[in-house]
């Protein structure tokens, strides 16, 4: 495996060449050295030992990396969640900027006619990476999403930011109980996300992880009206800390959250992939075609893809990141601003953290 390995003061991260995946993420804080992200347990399998049609993405399934399109790409020929996860990317620059470091990548084939850039930043002290990725020219429009994953061994607690609803679509992620199984009902919402209606009847509190239950599922959440940062917070139980993932609604306007937690019974899943949560911020529906046609999130008013021209820049950025936390109940609140991002946390804690206030105000949705 091709890595990049950029680091700054208290953090570092790699990039997987090969497929533009996040293979390894480190924030050293309160003298340990945390691990906030995902890497598939087959990664390191011999090939010949794994089905032979798997997207390259999936075999090198790790951290996050770029859905373009997210799901199926049915507009313009490509695998599961498009080139940018399942092709090689080039370092085309990696240096010192003040206080940090930063590199910046670009995908080898095109999308939709447009070069695809991903810029990765770190900055001494902040226990954050900040990502934005790029679309220069090209025709058309894509939907986008980022699949950061985290994982835990004993489940945790979630936290968001104000959501307005939380939906399902019309069919499970795995229908055949001789193959996989699903928790949530489909097609369901809810404006409570603590009481999302179960396939079983009764209700599922999506806030809580818990490994006792054996499924795989996929919920939407669109984000409310608010000030933001928009947030996830994933309080890990048994590795006492908090995973943050930051964006701007403006370009990102959903959450997806996929539940995967042994809910998989053929290869290479084969019920061993527990306790991985994916939360993919996005401006898309489910694969290329629908978020370019009518949806149900565009007719609530929700945008699910940018539109590309010639001579045109479209960013987006996200932010991830990691710290200490003894306690399982992660930030009631999380703001940012002068530098610092803020935690009020169970009890009246309050924890503020070095923080590049500006990042996510600086893209441009289009």
């Amino acid at each position: 495996m091709k890595t990049v390995t950029i680091e700054a003061k208290g953090i570092s991260v790699s990039l997987d060449l090969a497929v533009g995946h996040i293979a390894a993420m480190a924030v050293k804080a309160g003298g340990r050295n945390l691990h906030p992200l995902h890497r598939a347990p087959w990664i390191d399998e011999p090939r010949e030992t794994l089905p032979v049609d798997l997207p390259d993405g999936v075999l090198r399934l790790s951290g996050d990396f770029l859905c373009a399109p997210f799901s199926v790409a049915d507009v313009e020929a490509a695998p599961l969640h498009g080139w940018p996860a399942n092709s090689p990317w080039d370092l085309m620059e990696s240096a010192a900027i003040e206080g940090g470091r930063q590199a910046r990548f670009r995908l080898r084939r095109p999308v939709m006619g447009a070069l695809v850039e991903k810029i990765l930043t770190l900055r001494d002290g902040h226990p954050f990476l900040y990502q934005e990725h790029a679309f220069v020219g090209g025709h058309g429009a894509i939907s986008v999403a980022h699949h950061a994953m985290t994982v835990m061994r004993d489940g945790g607690r979630l936290a968001f930011s104000p959501k307005r609803v939380a939906a399902t679509g019309p069919d499970p992620l795995e229908p055949d109980p001789a193959r996989g199984r699903f928790l949530l009902a489909y097609p369901a919402r809810t404006h409570d996300l603590g009481a999302f209606p179960a396939a079983a009847g009764g209700t599922v509190d999506l806030a809580d992880y818990s490994m006792d239950r054996r499924h795989e599922d996929f919920v939407t959440l669109v984000e409310a009206d608010h000030d933001g940062p928009a947030w996830t917070a994933v309080a890990r139980r048994a590795e006492k800390d908090l995973v943050l993932v930051l964006k701007n609604p403006a370009e990102l306007p959903v959450t997806m959250l996929w539940l995967s937690n042994g809910g998989r019974d053929y290869a290479p899943w084969n019920g061993r992939h527990r306790g991985v949560l994916g939360i993919e911020d996005g401006r898309t529906a489910v694969g290329h075609a629908a978020s370019l046609g009518d949806n149900w999130l565009k007719r609530e008013g929700v945008p699910t893809a940018f539109e590309l021209a010639e001579g045109r820049r479209v960013a987006f950025r996200q932010v991830i990141g990691a710290v200490p936390l003894e306690s399982d109940e992660p930030p009631r609140s999380v703001t940012a601003s002068h530098g610092r991002l803020r935690l009020d946390l169970a009890g009246g804690e309050r924890r503020d953290l070095p923080f590049d206030d500006g990042f996510l105000r600086a893209g441009q949705p289009g």
